[in-house]
């Protein structure tokens, strides 16, 4: 089974999330400081850190992002049932 680690940002909204990809992809802020300041989700604390997990534990949207898409690049925005959501992929198996 495929498994994979990722972090990631949640926020309310798409324009924030854009905003926060371009600071991050510019190099203004780091991926976790953003994560820290600006996600809703309770792993924000963490700098956004997911941990490992399994394909299909998380809700689709996402899913087709972590086990499809290019490690150590910033995605998104990601929209689900929860808001738009920033990942990145840190390792994938």
């Amino acid at each position: 089974m495929a498994t994979a680690s990722a972090r990631h940002i949640l926020v309310s909204n798409e324009a924030l999330c854009n905003e926060l990809k371009t600071k991050i992809n510019a190099g203004e802020i780091a991926f976790e400081q953003a994560a820290k300041e600006n996600s809703t989700c309770p792993s924000g604390k963490d700098g956004g850190a997911l941990g490992s997990f399994g394909q299909g534990q998380m809700v689709p949207e996402f899913d087709k992002v972590v086990f499809n898409d290019e490690v150590g690049v910033v995605h998104g925005p990601v929209q689900t049932q929860f808001g738009y959501h920033l990942l990145e992929i840190t390792e994938r198996s």
